[in-house]
């Protein structure tokens, strides 16, 4: 199914619901999207600057979803040792790819934001 929604045509029949799915569950839950705003494609950033970051998470489920984040190939873990030790996270080569739709997400969010009062 062909539908053109103002913003270019897209063929329904040939995205696989299986996919999109897949893509959802990597970043579906409350703490993994506010966690990976933070993490930057040019910087790494470190543990202590995300528990800063994102509001009203404890340091379990930070670590719990950094390490599923971890697990799915989305970010690396890389541990510097020095005194006191350093842990930083940065975006894989896979976790980039998720940049395009992050910017699509913002953007909806914004106009979203600013019309959905509109009649």
């Amino acid at each position: 199914m062909l539908v053109d929604n103002n913003y270019g045509k897209i063929d329904y029949g040939t995205y696989k619901d299986d996919y999109v799915i897949t893509a959802y569950d990597l970043i579906s839950n409350k703490w993994k999207l506010k966690i990976l705003k933070y993490i930057k494609p040019d910087r790494p950033v470190r543990y202590g600057e995300l528990l800063n970051y994102v509001d009203d998470i404890t340091k379990k489920v930070l670590t719990d979803n950094l390490k599923s984040l971890e697990d799915d190939r989305l970010i690396s873990r890389r541990v510097i040792s020095e005194k006191p030790l350093r842990v930083e996270y940065s975006l894989t080569e896979l976790g980039l790819r998720l940049n395009p739709i992050f910017k699509e997400l913002h953007e909806f969010g914004m106009y979203y934001k600013n019309n959905k009062n509109k009649n």
